[in-house]
């Protein structure tokens, strides 16, 4: 589902993203990406939603080799791979249904399909009965779900999650940590870049530990150690 072969991201001279890196994350398992700050969780994600290109070796995606991915084919690989961010990045003068079926618009979707889609992937975040809403009228943890439901309309095959728990208290962390956890029950692959050591000890799933832009750790079922 995911390779990389040999791949490394220098900015500079001084600062390394990440380097090196060899990894195969088959089709659907649910992965922690864990490390402290700087040591290239963030670059890792960027070049897999070709937000960054390597520097140095490729990347594939299902049987695709996007390490020089066209501008015109990132839109296509986006489709293929929800992201979700810390940040919820909602647009805060649209509803709920708007902010998730203004995924599909610009993407060309039929008014039919939208229809359809919408209550479908609300339902999924347990939001069906709050689509009238705005951001301002919702929770931070109702806030991530809106971003989860959206992330999820052109049904991916791979979710990325990028510390989407990071702006969230406890118990709205754990209700985000299942809700991902029922999408890769779907069968959808889950990556989960985080630096919180008691979700990941209790997800009990594949866990790959970064330092300084180096994979020095990959556990079946690891924890995290640092």
């Amino acid at each position: 589902m995911i390779k990389l072969h040999g791949v490394t991201k220098v900015y500079s001279r001084e600062s390394v993203g990440i380097r090196d890196i060899n990894l195969h994350i088959k089709a659907g398992e649910f992965v922690s990406i864990v490390g402290q700050s700087g040591t290239g969780k963030t670059t890792l994600v960027r070049l897999l939603i070709a937000e960054e290109r390597p520097t140095k070796g490729q990347i594939f995606v299902g049987d695709w080799d996007i390490t020089n991915i066209t501008a015109t084919d990132i839109p296509f690989l986006r489709r293929q791979i929800g992201v979700i961010f810390q940040d919820f990045k909602l647009l805060p003068q649209k509803t709920v249904h708007e902010n998730v079926s203004f995924a599909l618009e610009v993407a060309g979707e039929t008014s039919e399909r939208i229809r359809k889609v919408v209550p479908q992937v609300l339902d999924v975040v347990g939001l069906g009965d709050k689509w009238h809403r705005y951001p301002k009228q919702l929770s931070g943890g109702e806030q991530q779900r809106v971003a989860i439901a959206r992330s999820l309309v052109h049904r991916p095959k791979i979710i990325i999650a990028d510390e989407p728990t990071g702006n969230l208290d406890s118990l709205n962390t754990v209700e985000i940590i299942e809700i991902l956890k029922k999408i890769n029950e779907f069968g959808t692959t889950v990556l989960l870049a985080t630096h919180n050591r008691e979700i990941v000890n209790e997800l009990r799933r594949r866990v790959i530990t970064l330092r300084n832009g180096e994979i020095v750790s990959d556990e079946r079922e690891g924890k995290y150690r640092l």
